[in-house]
């Protein structure tokens, strides 16, 4: 191994322990305890060090956010390709994806509500981020209904979710109705 691929592959160990010790942190004590000087301190460089891989907060989120994006549409994937029939497969893909956010609410608002720096919906949109919406595509797209663009009946449907999931979180839905509310959005939008 050359000087130089070592010290790439350094760096990239760096990258990825910035990240796992800001979404680690983000999690138990919230974003607002995430800022380069804690970070720094946590994963024992300097700040000088921790700036040369992100140029601040900002974009440490949005490396949380594409990490967490490719978590989701692996979530979303494993779960619809175990359901039998495509009312099941809709079912699953919600159940999988009010349980992501219910799990990891940190990485859910770097991806969601936080800015990380990221382009949505546009041609520049990181990789991760599209496929993230493809996952719930390839399901949802299904059941659509006659006439209803795919991509437009994908958007509302996450929409959906996207609430159930925000509102939940806050108290401002009671938690235990998470199972009807699936059922209502299933039964009145997905075609099946």
């Amino acid at each position: 191994m050359s000087v130089q691929e070592r010290k790439e592959r350094e760096r990239a160990g760096r990258e990825r322990l910035i990240v796992a010790t800001a979404r680690e942190l983000a999690e138990q004590q919230g974003w607002e305890a995430v800022t380069t000087r804690r970070l720094a301190e946590r994963i024992e460089y300097s700040q000088p060090v921790l700036y040369s891989h992100f140029r601040g907060k900002r974009e440490i989120i949005g490396a949380v956010a594409l990490q967490g994006a490719t978590e989701l549409a692996e979530a979303v994937r494993t779960a619809t390709s175990a359901a039998d029939g495509p009312r099941e497969r809709v079912h699953a893909l919600a159940h999988a994806y009010l349980d992501f956010a219910a799990r990891n609410p940190a990485v859910y608002d770097a991806i969601f509500q936080l800015d990380g720096g990221l382009p949505y919906a546009q041609e520049d949109t990181p990789e991760p981020l599209k496929d993230a919406f493809a996952a719930l595509l390839e399901c949802l797209g299904e059941v659509a209904g006659d006439g209803v663009a795919p991509g437009l009946f994908t958007e509302v449907f996450w929409a959906s979710l996207h609430g159930v999931a925000t509102l939940t979180r806050s108290g401002r839905l009671p938690p235990e109705d998470t199972g009807p509310r699936v059922e209502l959005l299933v039964d009145r939008l997905a075609v099946v």
